[in-house]
């Protein structure tokens, strides 16, 4: 579904968060320009904004004077995950495809809305990978937005966009940044007033080498993971099971036990311990694994140190009770 806006933009951006997509969307603003900033998400990026977007584009306008509409990749995405064109990372991460995917929509949508250039925050030779220059003229070309995708910081390093040779936008008023340094965008946000912006993170979750582990396990086979089983890796201990898709996962900590219940769903089993205290677990499989999931939640509580365990379990409208032994810990 295409996104609605309030008012025709001349400009799309894509938004990250980070600084240097906020200087590219100031800096087209300061040129008179309407910009309709634009901010993926997907499990492994973003995914905290979902069912929160209004709190979050009234936050950016608020701070930045940005107006911001977010929309979900996730079904594609995981898609795509299974079988990226152009291969992964050094972990499970597929940049180039993931750049063109968020290229693409961004021209779709700006296609829609009439918009006549797309920005990103982009520098040149800022990231090995999808930041070398060839790479950026290979997604350009990939991505089909060669001569409309304009990257302020860099674009005096690049061939000049239909919008600059239309006299749209003022290359001068532009930069010539390149490299992994960020002294000069620091300086250029002071200069601008941009003082409150975040400091650079992790970003995907799919170039952290764990998690793109616990991932990959789940891509195994031949359907697709769901959206729900993907944020549950986030949290707690790993064990996978035996079919591809299945795991079992116990709480390290009150958050993780926080998080597994806020993120479980009616396909997955829930465990607790019936006496005691101790980590939520959770069961993605058939009720056959629920001693199993309840040997882990044994292993990582107290309830190690006992003969016999009462453990609870429920599922959707489902639940009951289990009796386990737990193996003696090495």
């Amino acid at each position: 579904m295409i996104p609605q806006v309030t008012e025709k933009p001349q400009v799309v951006a894509l938004f990250s968060q980070g600084l240097d997509s906020i200087l590219a969307i100031k800096l087209i603003q300061q040129q008179g320009l309407k910009v309709q900033a634009i901010k993926f998400i997907t499990p492994f990026f973003g995914y905290e904004i979902k069912d929160h977007e209004a709190e979050f584009c009234n936050k950016v306008k608020a701070i930045y004077d940005i107006d911001l509409t977010i929309v979900d990749l996730t079904d594609d995405y995981l898609q795509m995950l299974a079988a990226p064109q152009y291969g992964y990372g050094k972990n499970f991460n597929p940049c180039l495809d993931c750049k063109i995917m968020m290229l693409t929509k961004a021209r779709i949508l700006a296609e829609t809305w009439q918009a006549e250039s797309i920005v990103t925050g982009e520098v040149v030779g800022q990231r090995p990978f999808s930041q070398r220059r060839d790479a950026m003229l290979r997604i350009e070309k990939l991505s089909q937005t060669k001569g409309l995708l304009l990257r302020p910081l860099s674009a005096k390093l690049l061939a000049p966009t239909k919008a600059e040779e239309q006299g749209l936008i003022n290359r001068e008023l532009l930069f010539d940044l390149s490299g992994r340094g960020r002294k000069p965008q620091i300086a250029l946000a002071e200069k601008l007033g941009i003082t409150n912006y975040p400091t650079p993170a992790g970003g995907c979750l799919l170039t952290d080498p764990g998690f793109a582990k616990r991932v990959k396990t789940l891509y195994q086979e031949t359907s697709i993971p769901a959206a729900n089983d993907l944020n549950l890796l986030k949290f707690g201990r790993f064990y996978p099971l035996e079919k591809a898709s299945d795991f079992v996962i116990v709480g390290r900590h009150q958050e993780d036990n926080q998080q597994l219940l806020k993120t479980a769903d009616n396909s997955h089993f829930i465990l607790h311990l019936t006496e005691m205290a101790g980590p939520v677990t959770i069961l993605k499989g058939e009720s056959e694994y629920l001693p199993l999931a309840a040997e882990k939640l044994c292993l990582h509580s107290k309830a190690k140190e006992l003969t016999s365990v009462k453990v609870n379990w429920r599922r959707g409208n489902e639940s009951g009770e289990l009796i386990v032994e737990p193996e003696p810990a090495d």
